[in-house]
């Protein structure tokens, strides 16, 4: 009895085992899988975002309307897993809150979406890769993370760094053959206003937004360390995404009231407008 007993136990063991290892293997897997499918939406989000910019969408309506339906996807989650954290909201928490929603709405996807409107998808990604870069570099500047160049990982990074900058590098100035995956009467609006797409006039907008491109990557890298500084006194997710969501929507709401007063361009129809914007939900914020 106590033999089998044994034995019983050892293929329990062995059995044990082999769950573990199926399921590091199974999250190996599904770890990579999953970044190349973040990418995949995001390259999705910002090809719908340049069609819907050419024929005449307003950034900052975008992105009310993106950060609008995010918190309303969002509350259902922040109020039942997190209720307790909204008596921890205070003057400064929500101060810093505020300055995640500047800097990771306004600035940074905004420009962004002004820079992607005044060049293309695939110029304005190169910027997304230069994000790592100029967030290492920005933290060591501002003293929030240290160099050390003497160890493995501070060799790693900086290895890291250059690598990143040399492929955005070789991307950027490779120059193939133009392909239309969709109608190309979409761009007709476009190239109207850009009076027939002038060599002169594509010079004005590729330089306006290599700018704007520059001052969104920059957004990024501070509000990701600024996030670093919220997660340390308001260590929430849902809650602290909510109320980000709900800053920016406000804020970017004002913005673009500023910049356009135009109301009819707030109306939203059953076209591809409000396709890029239910679409952007389901995206990274980088997008």
């Amino acid at each position: 009895m106590k033999l089998q007993e044994n034995i019983n136990m050892a293929v329990d063991v062995a059995g044990t085992e082999n769950k573990k290892k199926k399921l590091l293997l199974a999250e190996g897997l599904l770890l990579p899988a999953s970044m190349v499918l973040v990418q995949a939406f995001t390259m999705g989000a910002l090809l719908l975002s340049k069609l819907a910019f050419n024929v005449g969408m307003a950034p900052f309506v975008l992105l009310a309307y993106r950060n609008l339906i995010g918190s309303i996807t969002v509350a259902p989650f922040a109020f039942y897993f997190e209720r307790e954290m909204m008596k921890k909201v205070n003057l400064k928490i929500f101060g810093w809150i505020s300055l995640t929603a500047l800097f990771g709405v306004v600035l940074a996807m905004g420009l962004h979406y002004y820079g992607l409107r005044a060049t293309n998808a695939g110029y304005s990604v190169d910027f997304l890769n230069l994000i790592p870069v100029v967030t290492f570099v920005t933290a060591v500047v501002v003293r929030v993370e240290k160099l050390r160049i003497g160890t493995c990982p501070g060799k790693m990074k900086v290895l890291g760094t250059a690598i990143c900058v040399v492929g955005t590098m070789v991307i950027s100035m490779y120059k193939g053959k133009l392909l239309h995956l969709w109608p190309t009467h979409l761009l007709k609006p476009h190239l109207q206003a850009m009076g027939a797409a002038s060599p002169v006039s594509d010079q004005h907008n590729m330089l306006i937004g290599t700018l704007y491109l520059a001052g969104s990557t920059l957004s990024y890298a501070f509000w990701f360390i600024i996030q670093v500084r919220v997660s340390k006194d308001f260590p929430s997710k849902y809650f602290s995404t909510l109320l980000a969501c709900v800053l920016g929507t406000v804020q970017a709401a004002v913005f673009g009231l500023i910049l356009d007063r135009d109301l009819s361009a707030w109306a939203l129809k059953w076209d591809l407008q409000l396709l890029v914007v239910v679409y952007s939900v389901s995206t990274p914020s980088v997008s």
